[in-house]
C-alpha cells in the first residue's frame, strides 16, 4: 500500500510528459507549414542577441516598473524549478528531501533562496493581477483582447499565486515537523527565511494535521505543475518555451530593410540578361513562379508562424503603434493573434481531412482586412518593442505584396504613385524633363 503514491506519482508525471510532447509536437508541424526561410547564419550575432535579450530581458527594463516585476518572476520560475526536480525525484522514489544529503549547507542556501524568490513571485503576480483587473492600462484592452486571452492572462497569474502559497505552506509544516519528536522522515535540512514565520499558526495543529498539511500542499503544488504544463502549449504563455529560439532567429539586417521577393528577382534578371531574346515565346516547360506575396499562413515564412505562438500579447507593439494610436483599425498583436489563430485553424482541418484540404478560408480578409494592413507606415515601431522580438511588419508586407501584385488592390492614392513611376520613372506627377524647372525659376 505505501508504494501506491509512488504509482500515482509516476502515473501523472509520464501522462503529462506525453501529452505536453504530443502537443509540442503539433505546434512544431504547424510551424514548419510555412515557407524554408535560412535563419541560421551569424551565429554568434543570434547567440549574443538571444543572451541579450531572452535571457537578460533587455527590452522589458524599457518599462521599468512592470519590467522589474516581470524579472523576478523570469527568475524565480527558472530557479525555483530546482526545487521541483527535488520533488520530482521524491515522488518517485518515495523519499523527502533526497538532495538534502547531497548538497549539505549548500541546501539550506539553496531553500533559503527559493522562499525569498517564491515570495517575489507570489507578491508579483498578485501586483500583475490588480493591474490588469483595474483596466487602468489600455494596452491590456483592445478588439482582439476578447474574454479568451484576458482570461487566459488571469488564470496563469491566480495559478502562480496559488503555487506560490502552498510551496511556502508546506514548507512552513515541513520546518515545523522537522522539530517534533515521533516525525524522523522530516529530516532537519533547508533554510526557511518566509515559511518559518508561519510557525504561530502552525503551532495551532498537531503533528497529524501538520503532516495532512504538508503532504495536501506537496501534492497540489506538484499536480499544479503538471496541470500547468499541460496548460502551457495552449495559452499564450508558451513564449516561455520558445522566445529563446524565436530571438535567436530573429531578423539581424536593418529594421527597414525588406526581403526580396525571389520570383520577381528572377523575372528582373532575365530581363536585364542580354543573351535572352525579349520577343522569345516563353517556356512550356519552366516552373510554375511562386505567388507574390501571402494570403495565408501557408505562404509566410516559418519564423512569422513562430513570431504567432512566442506572442506574449502584452500590448507593447499596439500601445507603439502611431496607426493605433491615432484611431486606425490596425493592432500589431492582433496580427501576430491571427496568424497563430489562423494557423491553429489550419492544422485542425489537416488533422480532419488531410493535407490537401482546404477549408475555403485564409489569413486575409477572414482574420485581417485590407484596412488594417493600408494603416500600417512601416515604422517598425512595434518590432522594436516587442520583448520576444516579433515582426508583425513582415506578415504585413507579405499581405500588402498579395494584394497590389495578384489582385491589384492597391488604395487610389499608391495607384497613383505606381503609374508615375511607370510613365515618369518618379513618383512625381511630372516628366523628367520638367524636373530641374524648380531650379531655373529660382535663377
Amino acid at each position: 500500500m505505501r508504494f501506491i503514491p509512488n504509482i500515482i506519482f509516476i502515473t501523472l508525471l509520464i501522462t503529462t510528459g506525453i501529452i505536453f510532447c504530443l502537443r509540442v509536437k503539433r505546434i512544431r508541424r504547424n510551424i514548419l507549414l510555412g515557407k524554408d526561410e535560412n535563419r541560421s547564419d551569424r551565429r554568434r550575432e543570434r547567440f549574443g542577441k538571444m543572451f541579450r535579450v531572452a535571457i537578460g530581458q533587455s527590452k522589458m527594463t524599457k518599462k521599468p516598473f512592470s519590467g522589474f516585476l516581470h524579472i523576478i518572476v523570469y527568475v524565480g520560475f527558472v530557479l525555483i524549478n530546482i526545487e521541483v526536480l527535488e520533488i520530482v525525484v521524491d515522488g518517485i522514489l518515495g523519499t523527502h528531501r533526497i538532495f538534502a544529503d547531497f548538497l549539505g549547507v549548500a541546501y539550506n542556501v539553496l531553500i533559503g533562496v527559493f522562499e525569498f524568490l517564491a515570495l517575489g513571485v507570489l507578491l508579483a503576480c498578485v501586483v500583475f493581477l490588480a493591474r490588469r483587473l483595474s483596466k487602468r492600462i489600455k494596452r491590456f484592452d483592445g478588439v482582439e483582447m476578447t474574454s479568451w486571452p484576458k482570461s487566459d492572462a488571469n488564470i496563469i497569474l491566480i495559478a502562480e499565486i496559488a503555487l506560490m502559497s502552498a510551496f511556502l505552506i508546506m514548507n512552513g509544516a515541513d520546518f515545523r515537523l522537522q522539530s517534533m519528536p515521533g516525525y524522523s522522515e522530516y529530516i532537519q535540512a533547508g533554510s526557511y527565511p518566509i515559511s518559518g514565520m508561519l510557525s504561530p499558526i502552525m503551532g495551532m495543529f498537531n503533528g497529524s494535521m501538520l503532516v495532512v498539511i504538508e503532504r495536501s500542499c506537496w501534492w497540489f503544488h506538484i499536480v499544479g505543475i503538471f496541470a500547468f504544463l499541460l496548460y502551457l502549449p495552449f495559452s499564450k504563455h508558451f513564449h516561455i518555451v520558445l522566445a529563446f529560439s524565436n530571438v535567436f532567429y530573429s531578423k539581424l539586417d536593418a529594421k527597414g530593410k525588406l526581403s526580396n521577393m525571389k520570383s520577381v528577382q528572377e523575372q528582373v534578371k532575365l530581363m536585364m540578361d542580354p543573351n535572352i531574346d525579349p520577343y522569345a515565346a516563353p517556356d512550356p516547360n519552366a516552373p510554375i513562379p511562386d505567388a507574390f506575396g501571402a494570403k495565408d499562413v501557408t505562404d509566410l515564412s516559418w519564423k512569422s508562424i513562430m513570431d504567432g505562438y512566442t506572442c506574449t500579447e502584452c500590448g507593447r507593439c499596439t500601445d507603439e503603434c502611431p496607426a493605433n494610436q491615432t484611431g486606425k483599425l490596425l493592432s500589431p498583436r492582433k496580427i501576430m493573434m491571427d496568424v497563430r489563430d489562423r494557423v491553429e485553424e489550419v492544422g485542425d482541418n489537416i488533422d480532419k481531412n488531410g493535407k490537401d484540404s482546404n477549408d475555403g478560408k485564409s489569413l486575409l480578409y477572414d482574420f485581417i482586412t485590407p484596412e488594417e494592413l493600408w494603416a500600417c507606415t512601416a515604422c517598425n515601431a512595434c518590432t522594436e518593442s516587442c520583448p520576444v522580438n516579433n515582426d508583425p511588419l513582415a506578415v504585413i508586407i507579405e499581405l500588402r505584396r498579395f494584394l497590389v501584385m495578384e489582385k491589384s488592390e492597391a488604395p487610389n492614392e499608391l495607384n497613383a504613385v505606381f503609374g508615375n513611376i511607370e510613365n515618369n520613372g518618379a513618383p512625381w506627377a511630372f516628366p523628367a524633363s520638367d524636373r530641374i524647372n524648380w531650379r531655373l525659376e529660382e535663377d
